[in-house]
């Protein structure tokens, strides 16, 4: 093609459908940068708009041999360009949600880690104090608090008497108070 001629977009179209890359070029030429505004002002990316632009034109080339276009090149491309454009901002909304609900998922997750540890820390201190008690005193604690035994059933299984059952208790509960203040401190 000499360049002192004028085609228009259908001629360059026609041409271009028959492998010649000039006139795919002058098409590339002509509306590049108006596309590329658009997309840059809508994406707020100059390298996703270049990405955008440049994908529609390989997209044109690659489909030159079959290309029917029922508007204009500049509107088809135009077209092909903001779908594309909507897609993307779609992708990203929809990353920026999923980011989002990971975040709180990642959080609650954390929190529940963080008060399992705790559970299991109050735990270990409680079984570690329970173990320092005296052994009628830790046996009266577990018979009451594991099994749910009453003092009267305590006393009976032990051949003690309610009242020392119930000081066994008192001592261990103390006991208990004193040694998990730091978890419990606010509770008594």
């Amino acid at each position: 093609m000499s360049a002192h001629v004028t085609y228009t977009d259908e001629e360059l179209i026609q041409r271009m459908s028959r492998d010649d890359e000039q006139a795919f070029r002058l098409l590339y030429e002509k509306y590049w940068e108006k596309l590329l505004v658009h997309a840059c002002l809508r994406l707020g990316s100059n390298g996703e708009a270049e990405e955008i632009v440049q994908d529609a034109f390989v997209g044109i080339w690659r489909r030159r041999a079959s290309l029917q276009l029922k508007n204009s090149f500049h509107t088809y491309m135009s077209a092909v360009v903001k779908y594309e454009i909507l897609r993307r901002l779609a992708s990203r909304k929809a990353k920026t949600d999923f980011e989002r609900k990971a975040a709180h998922l990642y959080r609650e997750a954390d929190d529940s880690t963080l008060q399992w540890l705790n559970y299991e820390d109050l735990r270990l201190q409680l079984e570690s104090t329970i173990q320092s008690l005296p052994e009628k005193c830790r046996i009266v604690f577990r018979l009451s608090r594991e099994e749910g035994l009453t003092e009267r059933q305590i006393a009976d299984t032990l051949q003690i008497s309610p009242k020392t059952v119930e000081a066994h208790k008192s001592k261990a509960l103390r006991a208990l108070r004193t040694s998990l203040a730091q978890f419990l401190g606010s509770f008594f």
